[in-house]
Parts: C-alpha cells; sequence; structure tokens
C-alpha cells in the first residue's frame, strides 16, 4: 500500500531480459532498511526487492508487469519515481494508491500556468468511467488532482515542488505514463454494474 508521495527519484543502471526482466535502479535510498522481499512503489508499479548493494537494488518485472506498464520503454538512465510502502502509523498524504497499475495515458499537451504545469493526458475509453473532476488519480506512481475531463482527456496541475521532487520535470508530450486510477472509483463503478444488473420489480 501507497500514498503517490514520491520520496526519492532513482535512475534506472541496467535492464536485463531472461524470463522475467530484472531491473537494476540506482537510489539514495538508506539501503540498510531496505529487506530483500520489500515492495517498492516504481513509477506506479509495486515491484518486489530481489537484491540490492550499497547505492543500488533490483527488482522483477513480469510479462503481465510489462504489458501494463510502461516499463518497456525504459532503458538505462531513465528517470523512476520510488515510494517505500506505508508502515503502520505514516502519514497518509496523497490518497490510497495499490501499486497495481491499470494501464497507460498519452500526454498530449504541457504549458507552463503560474508557477504550476499544466498536462493533459489521454486515456482509453475503458477508464472513463473511474476519472472525475477533483477525483484523485495515480500518474507514475504521483498522486495527483483531477482538475478537468473532457472525452478522453483529463488535465492536472503540478505544482513547482512535485515537479522538483518528481520525474515530472523530465516528462513531454508524447511520452506516456503509468496510470493507477482511484481505487474508491474502481469499487464504485464495480458496485453500479451489479446494481445494473438487478432486474426491476
Amino acid at each position: 500500500m501507497f500514498t503517490g508521495i514520491v520520496t526519492n527519484v532513482g535512475h534506472v543502471q541496467s535492464i536485463e531480459k531472461s524470463g522475467d526482466t530484472r531491473i537494476l535502479i540506482r537510489s539514495s535510498f538508506d539501503m540498510t532498511s531496505i529487506r530483500i522481499g520489500s515492495s517498492v512503489a516504481c513509477s506506479g508499479p509495486c515491484l518486489t526487492v530481489v537484491e540490492k548493494g550499497e547505492d543500488w537494488f533490483a527488482v522483477e518485472a513480469s510479462a503481465e508487469t510489462l504489458a501494463r506498464t510502461n516499463i518497456g520503454l525504459w532503458v538505462a538512465g531513465t528517470p523512476v519515481n520510488l515510494e517505500r510502502s506505508l508502515r503502520i502509523g505514516d502519514e497518509l498524504g496523497g490518497h490510497i494508491v495499490t501499486g497495481h497499475v491499470d494501464g497507460i495515458a498519452k500526454v498530449i499537451d504541457s504549458y507552463v500556468e503560474g508557477d504550476s504545469l499544466r498536462m493533459e493526458f489521454q486515456l482509453g475509453s475503458d477508464f472513463r468511467k473511474f476519472i472525475a473532476v477533483k477525483g484523485s488519480v495515480a500518474l507514475d506512481g504521483v498522486s495527483l488532482t483531477i482538475n478537468s475531463v473532457e472525452g478522453d482527456s483529463f488535465w492536472v496541475n503540478i505544482i513547482s515542488h512535485t515537479q522538483r521532487e518528481t520525474t515530472f520535470s523530465f516528462t513531454r508530450p508524447g511520452d506516456s505514463v503509468n496510470v493507477e486510477v482511484d481505487v474508491i472509483a474502481r469499487y464504485v463503478a464495480r458496485l453500479k454494474e451489479f446494481r445494473s444488473d438487478v432486474p426491476e420489480r
């Protein structure tokens, strides 16, 4: 479980494709506090630490993860938003994020608005029912508030602090980002489906 509050930006050091894809990520995390088997959100997907060193850790991505995320586009040097899993008593600063990515959105536009960066994203129509104005969404693992919605597109404003502390300072139109819809929106939509299946009396 995560909150979408990124605490470190790491960088891909190497990628090895054999069976599952093994990714080595360099990070300034205190590696003595990270155990083998720990969960780390890596630009959205929750991945398991399988090995670690003084300033790096390694994770593995399955074929299912590669099919649903942008990890297949990563190369050596790619910046990665990192968040360690919540502990009991931690502050819930963003919103409830599971690390289970739903799909990929494409950056359509980006422009400066005051001190913020306003970005437009296009998402598949299957996800439209989960996106609502003033609702939450996790993009590349970052908890953000949806400012407006039109068709398959939605907009967010990224404040200067978030730009500095995440990979959004590198994100440009044409890029793809990992999307996890709000878990509450997902269950509400599912309940509505069940209600629509109930025959009228």
